[in-house]
């Protein structure tokens, strides 16, 4: 199938930044508080923009390197993205983004025992090193569109069976230990049939922790008890199911589980969980005027190419991204057999989907209209956190009856909803749509956390209950419908 990348935009470097203002009527004599509160809170926000712009340039002008690793021109070129640098302007403005951006983050974790194991037997444990040299434990290509105003997030697994320049066909996050983010990055962009990525971040688990903390935490909803001991690393996961705000340790434990039946891929749903609390919790005017103390807290655990004009033009364009502007997305795929690869585990990425995701959620490449899956033909698996099993049925029988016919028995969902989540799981938007049409009520939402096994996941909130204003239902029985599927 052809691919095509997004043709250059051609702006004008001098082209001078838009400044929208109010025009003040004329004050009457008569005290008005409404609009005397409305003008503090402009000046407020004036002073916000203006102290976070000094900071900003006083961090620039002080030569503030987030680099870690020289790269070689080769190792330079692979972050070319489609020949066109990105660009930021501003001036003396806070700096923006002119064009789409695709960027490369690498989550790193490296021990004692991965550098030296003399450095093992001085700690007594697998300790952690503040390094970016092994594998990558997260992978994430970040899109940052402003002509959409929208942001898309795919999670790789680090599993993924993948080539590797150098090493062969192994798990792509071997590809950053062997060969920097260079490889990472070449690596990642041939998986994904060519995609240019113009910039990487790597961050290892205590910049992480740290981050969290400077940010004063993330509030989550931990979908179940996780409790693990690893005296080796002296990893302690000790969390409560039920939504709470974690602080930088309590987050890293959050993240770093994975006892559950998803294994890898429960971790995957859970980094998408803490991205969407720190989207939606974080990002905001207040924490913008944070951000020279945040780039000065976790300087020594990030390795970027970024400019920090262009960290702060990228967290400005996240701050102003709604909460349905914002699509996360899993690498299409599948477990392989470990019979199969000799004992090893794997994810078998799929291709056609893959190219799928690329043209319809990152631009690149053409969708093909007549390859996506018809709406009504979608696995759609309903999440219940309400607990009326009628007001389930009613929903099973209405998509039945607006010709949804895969539609599988419930399961419990732990977190109390007020709106119904209808989770495109495979990034299916128009499917999502059809079936939230079809409900009359719930948000649509891009990400993958919701049953691994579906195309759409409902999880059901009490807007579903509200709603539903017909007496239950007559001569029900505890029977599946012919088309319903239980687990």
């Amino acid at each position: 199938m052809p691919r095509q990348s997004r043709p250059p935009q051609n702006r004008s470097k001098s082209q001078p930044t838009k400044i929208v203002s109010a025009r003040l009527k004329k004050p009457k004599p008569r005290f008005r508080p409404l609009r005397w509160l409305l003008i503090t809170f402009g000046l407020i926000s004036v002073a916000t923009v203006s102290a976070t712009t000094g900071a900003l340039l006083a961090l620039s002008m002080s030569n503030v390197s987030l680099s870690q690793r020289e790269l070689s021109p080769e190792e330079a070129s692979q972050f070319s993205g489609n020949g066109e640098e990105p660009v930021v302007e501003g001036g003396l403005q806070f700096p923006r983004l002119t064009r789409p951006v695709n960027i490369l983050l690498l989550g790193i974790k490296v021990v004692t025992s991965d550098v030296d194991d003399e450095l093992t037997e001085k700690y007594g444990y697998h300790a952690l090193v503040n390094s970016f040299e092994g594998l990558s434990d997260t992978m994430l290509l970040l899109r940052f569109d402003p002509t959409s105003k929208r942001m898309s997030v795919l999670s790789i697994p680090r599993d993924t069976r993948t080539w590797v320049e150098g090493l062969g066909t192994t798990k792509i996050n071997a590809a950053n230990s062997y060969g920097g983010p260079a490889l990472s990055a070449r690596a990642t962009s041939e998986l994904l049939g060519g995609i240019p990525i113009d910039r990487y971040i790597r961050i290892n688990v205590q910049g992480v922790e740290k981050l969290i903390d400077v940010l004063g935490g993330i509030t989550v909803h931990v979908p179940q008890d996780m409790k693990y001991q690893d005296d080796s690393q002296h990893l302690y996961i000790n969390l409560k199911q039920g939504r709470q705000h974690l602080n930088g340790e309590q987050t890293l434990q959050f993240l770093r589980f994975r006892y559950d039946a998803y294994g890898d891929i429960g971790r995957v749903q859970r980094q998408q969980m803490a991205i969407r609390a720190v989207k939606e919790q974080a990002l905001n005017p207040g924490t913008l005027l944070k951000l020279p103390q945040i780039l000065s807290t976790i300087r020594e655990h990030i390795d970027t190419n970024l400019s920090v004009e262009e960290i702060a033009a990228l967290a400005g364009f996240s701050s102003q991204v709604g909460r349905d502007r914002v699509q996360m997305l899993m690498l299409p795929g599948e477990f392989g057999d470990t019979a199969q690869y000799g004992g090893v585990s794997y994810w078998l990425p799929y291709t056609r989907r893959i190219s799928q995701v690329m043209a319809e959620h990152f631009d690149f490449g053409e969708l093909d209209i007549e390859g996506r899956k018809a709406a009504f033909r979608s696995r759609i698996v309903i999440q219940d956190s309400t607990g009326d099993r009628e007001a389930v049925q009613r929903l099973i029988e209405q998509l039945q009856s607006a010709g949804f016919r895969r539609v599988q028995r419930p399961r419990e969902w732990s977190e109390p909803l007020t709106t119904s989540r209808i989770v495109a799981q495979n990034g299916d938007v128009i499917a999502a749509k059809a079936v939230q049409a079809a409900m009359g009520v719930g948000e649509v939402r891009v990400d993958s956390t919701g049953y691994l096994e579906s195309d759409i996941t409902i999880q059901l909130g009490r807007d579903w209950l509200e709603q539903q204003q017909a007496p239950a239902l007559e001569g029900a029985d505890d029977e599946p419908p012919a088309d319903t599927v239980d687990f």
